[in-house]
C-alpha cells in the first residue's frame, strides 16, 4: 500500500457519490430483485460498474470483490472491495442512511477504506497506520477516535435488526438489556458512530465482505475494535462488531454466552 492507494480509493468514492446523488430520490429508479431475494437498483449497477472501469483503469493488475458484479480476486496479493450502495433498502426508500464501501486488502488485511455517505453529506475513510477520519459537508478532514466507556451499562449500543440473531438471539436480548442505551441506526451508521466515539458497540449477525471491509479499518484506526460476534477479528467471519476497545472482550462473551 502507498499514499496514492488512498488518494484512488477517495476519487472512487467522488465517481459513486456523483451518481448515486443523481439517482437517489429519483422518480424513474428501476428497482428489481435479486435471486437471493433482496432489492438492488439501477444505481447500484451503474456505480459499481464505475468504480470497475476506474479499478481496471488505474490498478489493472488488481482483483476485485463487488457485491453486484462477483469477483475476480482469487489467488490476487491486492484486491479492492466495493459494495456500491450499503442500504439500498433505504437508498429506494428515501432514507437517507446508506453509502458506497470502498476497501483494498492486500495480504489478507485491510489497509484502505471509504464509506461515503453524500446523502448524510459526510465520508469516513482510514488507512494502514494513518489514522481515521471525517469529512462534513466537504470540509476539512478530522481526525476521529473511540471512546474510552469502559463498562457496558454506561455503553450505547447500535444495531441493524432483531432478526438474523438465531442461536444468539437470548444472548444479543441480555447484551442490549445490560448496556445503558440501544438505538436502530444500522448499515454501515452504526459502525461509522463508534468510529466517532458516538457509540460504543455496533452489531449485526449476519454481514458479507463488501459490508464489513471498509468499516473494519475505519473502525480500527479510530482505536477500536472490529470482529465477527464470535470474537475473531477482521471482516471475514460473516458477522460485524465494532466497539472501542475497552468494551469488545466483555461484549464477545455476553454474544457466545459465557
Amino acid at each position: 500500500m502507498d499514499a496514492t492507494d488512498l488518494q484512488l480509493a477517495l476519487a472512487l468514492a467522488d465517481k459513486a457519490d456523483s451518481i448515486t446523488s443523481a439517482r437517489y430520490q429519483a422518480q424513474d429508479l428501476v428497482v428489481t430483485t435479486k435471486p437471493d431475494n433482496t432489492p438492488v437498483t439501477d444505481a447500484d449497477k451503474a456505480t459499481e460498474t464505475a468504480i470497475r472501469e476506474l479499478i481496471k483503469a488505474q490498478r489493472p493488475d488488481d482483483g476485485l470483490v463487488g457485491e453486484e458484479f462477483g469477483d475476480n480476486a482469487e489467488g490476487k496479493k491486492r484486491y479492492w472491495v466495493i459494495d456500491p450502495i450499503d442500504g439500498t433498502k433505504n437508498f429506494m426508500r428515501g432514507v437517507p442512511t446508506w453509502a458506497t464501501l470502498i476497501a483494498l486488502i492486500e495480504d489478507g488485511e485491510v489497509v484502505v477504506g471509504v464509506a461515503s455517505a453524500p446523502a448524510l453529506t459526510r465520508r469516513w475513510y482510514a488507512s494502514k497506520n494513518n489514522g481515521a477520519f471525517v469529512c462534513f459537508n466537504k470540509q476539512m478532514p478530522k481526525r476521529i477516535s473511540v471512546s474510552k466507556v469502559a463498562k457496558l451499562s454506561d455503553a450505547s449500543i447500535t444495531y441493524s435488526d432483531f432478526l438474523g440473531w438465531d442461536e444468539r438471539s437470548a444472548t444479543f436480548d441480555t447484551l442490549i438489556k445490560t448496556c445503558w442505551r440501544t438505538r436502530g441506526f444500522g448499515d454501515f451508521w452504526s459502525h461509522m458512530l463508534v468510529a466517532e466515539g458516538a457509540a460504543d458497540i455496533a452489531v449485526e449477525p449476519k454481514l458479507a465482505l463488501w459490508d464489513m471491509a471498509a468499516i473494519d479499518i475505519i473502525v480500527r484506526e479510530a482505536g477500536g475494535v472490529f470482529s465477527g460476534v464470535n470474537g475473531v477479528h477482521g471482516p471475514h467471519q460473516g458477522s460485524g462488531l465494532s466497539t472501542n476497545a475497552h468494551l469488545h472482550e466483555a461484549v464477545v462473551k455476553h454474544l457466545n454466552g459465557k
